[in-house]
């Protein structure tokens, strides 16, 4: 059995079948949770805005380009 990291309740999962970046949801608090390890499973958050990196890159210059 499987414990939510967010409401630390009991999640009825079939852990064989889970792999690494597959997704669940906590059917208690509804956050959904990345498999973040298989062996032994550990289940993170999923960090809604890390989906989205481009938006963390830096801006390159366009002058840079030139050079």
């Amino acid at each position: 059995m499987a414990i939510c990291p967010e409401c630390d309740s009991m999640l009825d999962l079939d852990e064989e079948e889970l792999e690494e970046g597959e997704t669940v949801t906590c059917d208690e608090c509804g956050t959904d949770l990345e498999v973040v390890s298989s062996d032994p499973l550990e289940l993170a958050p999923v960090d809604e805005e890390g989906y989205d990196d481009e938006d963390d890159l830096p801006i390159k210059d366009e002058e840079e380009d030139e050079e």
